[in-house]
């Protein structure tokens, strides 16, 4: 029953839930189904593309170039896979494919193709590339110096924790090294503030600093951005360079490097070994003089039990490694943090806010802030935004944040002790002052209290105050 209502409304389920486009191919690759979001992407009627070939549907392909008729050729799957081509509006469109034959009785009988549009994606990314690319050589033919680098240096890093001044020491010792350096922590923890900190501080400074996030593109895009292309390499090609020849000379900053694919983490070593590059489709290689610094928002340990990152490529990326301490693990830098927070967003948004009241802080010191600094940051300038007057009030904070709020203990509650546990501290503090002063003599120690000589020793026992005895 279940599977005959499925099957009678698989098309509205495609349809209607899928933001995909679904193409279904018999084995001579004629469309048997065509979804909404594939005839909106092509600009086709789907009444008018089943039952005509696939070619005919998009004649920019070709056998050859066509992932659903190479699917139905070789009986194998092809995942992830970008593909251009021009509809019928001769709009350029890029696509990711997922390409799955449809078997049975061990005979390819059509295939299904799921195609996820990243056409502005992947205009947009190369666009940047393009951008740094023109930068970079106006730059070096101008002689500026102060355009487009790493912005930030050691000195915007706040804190004076045991944890900041030891990781701020380290980062500034190996700042001129040519070797990778990983640098790892919770998502907000400040890791691209150190490593624009780490840039700035070595000898590249002048040179370029390309920093690009890997779970920001699909595998085949990320990998035409970082190697580049030449013309005709695929369908829609041009040629390029990659970031890599953009940041000759310079830093290249990979974030989020496990998430990359295992297959590109393995070109990418290649690469970081020997210093070559060869762009898709190219027969030539291109040697360049690169530093690479990653960041992953995990351990390294944990990255490498789940697989996300290769063994081979995790040694070569850390030869130095730094930790970015999570907030909680520095709350004596909060007050710094927020005061330079508070100053920061009084220019931006014209404010004249001089601090956080009592209540406040103890809430942002005792808060375990899962955000780490982002959290902090966003809190106070979110606070800020609506503050009406020169404090940051419980009212200005974020809803979300009120009942973590009236969670904090208030300072009258931290004070206030069971009453047994305070009787019995002070005691203790009383028998040890009079020791000391009598120097352990127990006999006057115990006239100076007005008690017996044996309810002292009693309580030194209790205590665990001999040490203070002198009659031992």
């Amino acid at each position: 029953m279940i599977h005959s209502l499925f099957k009678e409304n698989i098309q509205d389920i495609l349809d209607n839930i899928i933001d995909e486009g679904v193409h279904m191919v018999d084995s001579s690759g004629v469309i048997v189904y065509y979804n909404k979001f594939a005839a909106a992407l092509d600009n086709i009627n789907p009444v008018e593309a089943i039952g005509r070939h696939i070619l005919e549907i998009y004649p920019s392909l070709t056998e050859e170039t066509s992932t659903i008729l190479k699917v139905i050729k070789s009986g194998k799957a092809i995942l992830n896979y970008q593909q251009s081509f021009k509809n019928y509006n001769g709009l350029l469109i890029t696509t990711l494919n997922s390409t799955i034959p449809i078997i049975s009785s061990k005979k390819v009988i059509g295939a299904v193709e799921i195609s996820k549009d990243i056409t502005e994606v992947k205009k947009l990314s190369e666009r940047v590339v393009d951008l740094q690319a023109e930068l970079y050589s106006e730059s070096r033919q101008q002689k500026k110096t102060d355009q487009s680098r790493a912005v930030y240096t050691f000195a915007d890093i706040i804190g004076t924790s045991e944890e900041m001044l030891k990781l701020k020491k380290n980062a500034l010792a190996v700042a001129d090294s040519p070797s990778p350096v990983l640098v790892y922590g919770e998502t907000g923890t400040g890791k691209e503030l150190l490593i624009h900190a780490i840039h700035n501080a070595s000898s590249r400074r002048n040179k370029p600093f390309i920093a690009q996030n890997c779970a920001a593109l699909p595998e085949s895009l990320l990998e035409s951005i970082l190697f580049g292309t030449v013309r005709g390499s695929f369908t829609g090609a041009e040629t390029r360079p990659g970031l890599f020849e953009i940041a000759d000379g310079g830093t290249l900053f990979l974030d989020e490097i496990n998430s990359m694919s295992l297959p590109l983490q393995a070109k990418l070593l290649r690469v970081i070994q020997d210093g070559n590059v060869r762009r898709i489709g190219d027969t030539k290689t291109i040697h360049v003089d690169v530093r690479i610094i990653t960041a992953i928002n995990t351990s390294p340990t944990k990255a490498l039990e789940e697989k996300t990152l290769r063994d081979d490529l995790f040694y070569r990326l850390s030869v130095i490694t730094l930790r970015m301490p999570d907030l909680k693990e520095r709350r004596e830098d909060i007050p710094a943090l927020v005061q330079h927070f508070i100053k920061k967003y009084n220019t931006m948004l014209k404010k004249s806010i001089k601090a956080a009241p009592k209540d406040v802080m103890d809430f942002f010191m005792n808060y375990t802030w899962p955000g780490n600094i982002r959290e902090l940051e966003h809190t106070i300038e979110g606070a800020m935004n609506i503050a009406d007057g020169s404090l940051i009030n419980r009212g200005n904070l974020p809803y979300h944040l009120l009942g973590e709020f009236d969670k904090t203990p208030k300072s009258s509650e931290k004070e206030i002790k069971p009453l047994k546990d305070t009787i019995e501290q002070l005691e203790k503090q009383l028998l040890a002052e009079a020791l000391k002063k009598n120097h352990g003599n127990v006999t006057k120690a115990a006239e100076m209290l007005d008690i017996p000589r044996q309810t002292l020793q009693y309580k030194m026992s209790k205590y665990k105050l001999i040490e203070y005895s002198a009659e031992k």
